[in-house]
């Protein structure tokens, strides 16, 4: 039998055993207790009629299957431990009460020294809520909430999981699990969109439970006197998307004040993002405006994505943008009057009467976007220019590309992103348009190798800005941008006179890689280009990395497969950006230090979008060599705030200070691109170890001897 194998004395019989386990699909609910538990039940002893065995076989049988389960969760290997888990996915669907039983040693799992056990007993759960078999008690819940605080962000992930199909009886274990969640977005702010999608999916779950939530925290939610929400940002987030769920749970009495809604427009970058696997932006603004001018009951239908998209209904403009998966089946405000594709450059207008915020701040985002993406649309159909060898008439148009730009004004912080990442693109699509032209007739040379390799390194240093520096980038912006990054690797390769083909070859490997994933599930087609890449550096990864193991022909031929594509801005950008200031310290009026001996820098701080897991560094340098060049750490966890603003004052050592009477610093924050490739020759004992994309202008300090 194979409750029997599962003793054996070896490790590998035991696995097996269990994986068999696993597939059986009928078996009585004693046999099942039975191997739970091991002492042999009394319903197993009495039990004439299984099988038709005799008392006597139905006590050997019983004692057979004791305890299997047991001794298997209890192993010494984690090997059967987590088959062992595995094999209780399909068995707990059998049976209400052996489900039951079984969650009581899967919750003393969650403490297993194996992370792999520990997430395979997440997946059991998991599955028992998916077919409606896990019912968690009281007892359980401290142990099942204090994993949403664990370090491991797979545990807390997994965890986070099986909440979204909780169905819970008590409001106290409601509260248990709203406080435990909100503990998990305090303690692991990187957390966030999945612990808003969660708060989102149980408040749908638990409609009446979201009210009772909501009126006792309502009163802390009201705006000050300066018109911002009264307490922390993140907490304020959290509670407002548990809020704008209730409506969807169809329950009775699940009122929520209407103002709830407007208040969480202002959040609602952040709310989108976690909810986009449920719906798309412009169908949140939807959902909240109509929500916003009701007071309940709401008679609202939703169209969730489930395995294929979702057809919006009649009533509903159909979107074209790849980042809607969903829709809200009610009516929209209807637009009166026409309206230009090509909008008016300036953006920001007086608010009408009666034109709700949520309304309001809709027109102004969508204007923003679509103006910009009327821009970009210009800077793409330059490239047949830049193929003919028209680079002066090129340039020109791109200036006139800046200069339309210049002309559109914004105070929307949602648009701040938008704005700053077409500007940045314009001057990149410049920077390759000077660097392209190496590839035509010898006519078109208008530069030498030495400004070819300038041009490069300002075309990498830029892209390397666009790619790091804004945050919640579609993976078709992504790939857009990985595009350029790979067309300027491919540009330095094709030179012989640049001898940094080893770290090209180093970066351009990792961003293929990059590539590859975004493409995996087959939804966007790869460019000739990139397919001409991947056949490349698949040949430089199984060469010995020599300078014969170059075709710059093959490469140049690659490059021609190029074409600029248009990009188009879903216009969910953040840009992270800092500020920094010295106070009270001007040229007439310099700090004072001591030769030899380290002084205090005075900072004032402000970053804005800025995640506490970022790896900040304040970089000070007295010459341009890098020997006076010193870095110093910035560990936002030890500072107060959030991501989107967080203000406050560090004061840097420097070390170096020379005998001089007087000296300037020049000082900047950056960030350390952790997506890039290592910078081996670069690393310093204490400093950054990857690429740094700098944050703010650098700000001259002055110094002058103490005398």
């Amino acid at each position: 039998m194979l409750c029997s194998t599962v003793r054996d004395m070896s490790m590998e019989v035991r696995v097996e055993a269990f994986c068999a386990l696993g597939k059986i699909e009928m078996v009585s609910e004693e046999i099942l207790l039975q191997t739970l538990s091991k002492k042999v039940l009394v319903t197993m002893k009495g039990k004439k009629s299984l099988a038709q065995c005799s008392d006597e076989q139905l006590e050997t049988s019983g004692s057979s299957v004791a305890g299997a389960f047991m001794h298997g969760l209890e192993d010494e290997f984690h090997e059967v431990r987590k088959a062992a888990c595995h094999s209780l996915r399909t068995l707990t669907i059998l049976s209400a009460k052996f489900a039951g039983e079984a969650l009581n040693l899967l919750m003393d799992v969650l403490n297993d020294d194996s992370i792999l056990v520990r997430l395979q007993a997440f997946e059991t759960m998991h599955r028992m809520a998916s077919f409606d078999c896990l019912t968690v008690q009281e007892t359980h819940m401290h142990m099942f909430l204090g994993t949403l605080v664990d370090n491991d962000t797979l545990i807390r992930s997994s965890a986070r999981k099986i909440l979204k199909l909780a169905k819970l009886q008590k409001l106290k274990l409601f509260r248990l699990t709203i406080d435990a969640l909100l503990e998990n977005l305090e303690r692991h702010p990187q957390d966030e969109a999945d612990v808003l999608s969660v708060l989102f999916h149980i408040g749908r779950n638990h409609g009446k439970f979201v009210v009772r939530i909501i009126e006792e925290v309502f009163p802390q939610m009201e705006p000050m006197s300066n018109g911002k929400l009264g307490f922390d940002s993140v907490r304020v987030a959290a509670l407002l998307v548990l809020a704008i769920s209730a409506p969807l749970s169809h329950e009775r009495d699940c009122n929520i004040p209407p103002t709830i809604f407007s208040y969480a427009v202002t959040y609602l970058g952040r709310i989108s993002q976690a909810l986009s696997d449920l719906m798309n932006q412009n169908s949140l603004l939807d959902y909240l405006s109509q929500c916003s001018r009701s007071s309940g009951p709401y008679a609202i239908e939703f169209n969730f994505k489930v395995g294929e998209p979702c057809l919006p209904n009649a009533n509903v403009p159909t979107y074209t943008s790849n980042e809607i998966i969903g829709s809200i089946a009610m009516p929209l405000p209807q637009k009166t009057g026409g309206t230009s594709e090509i909008l008016s450059p300036t953006i920001k207008k007086p608010r009408e009467a009666g034109t709700s915020l949520v309304e309001y701040q809709l027109d102004v985002h969508d204007e923003v976007t679509k103006s910009m993406n009327v821009i970009l649309a210009k800077v793409k159909d330059i490239w047949p220019l830049v193929l003919s060898g028209f680079t002066n008439e090129v340039l020109r148009t791109l200036r006139s590309c800046r200069e339309e730009l210049a002309t559109f004004t914004s105070d929307s912080h949602a648009s701040a992103g938008v704005f700053s990442f077409t500007k940045q693109y314009i001057q990149i699509v410049k920077l390759l348009t000077k660097a392209w032209v190496n590839f035509l007739s010898s006519t078109h040379f208008p530069c030498g190798m030495g400004e070819l390799d300038l041009v490069l390194g300002k075309l990498d240093r830029r892209l390397r800005d666009l790619k790091s520096a804004f945050i919640r980038l579609s993976e078709e912006e992504e790939l857009h941008i990985l595009e350029l990054i790979l067309v300027t690797c491919m540009l330095r390769l094709s030179e012989v006179e640049i001898c940094c083909h080893l770290g090209t070859l180093r970066k351009l490997s990792s961003m293929m890689s990059r590539v590859e994933y975004l493409l995996r599930d087959g939804s966007v087609e790869p460019s000739r280009f990139i397919i001409g890449v991947g056949k490349l550096s698949s040949e430089f990864g199984s060469s010995s990395l020599n300078e014969a193991s170059f075709n710059p022909l093959l490469i140049r031929r690659v490059l021609e497969s190029f074409s600029l594509k248009q990009l188009v801005l879903c216009g969910r950008l953040k840009h992270m950006k800092a500020e920094l200031d010295i106070p009270d310290n001007e040229y007439e009026n310099p700090l004072r230090f001591v030769a030899g001996l380290p002084v205090g820098i005075p900072c004032h701080i402000t970053l804005h979008n800025i995640s506490a897991e970022s790896r900040l560094w304040l970089k000070m340098t007295v010459n341009k060599d890098n020997e006076s060049t010193q870095f110093v750490f910035l560990d936002l966890n030890h500072f107060g705030g959030c991501d989107d603003v967080r203000v406050f004052m560090f004061t840097a050592p420097f070390y170096k200070t020379p005998k001089a009477f007087s000296f300037t610093i020049r000082v900047c924050i950056c960030m350390e691109c952790l997506s890039e490739v290592e910078d081996v020759s670069s690393v310093k004992r204490w400093g950054p170890r990857h690429e740094l994309t700098y944050l703010c202008r650098e700000k001259d300090v002055y110094l002058s001897m103490v005398k």
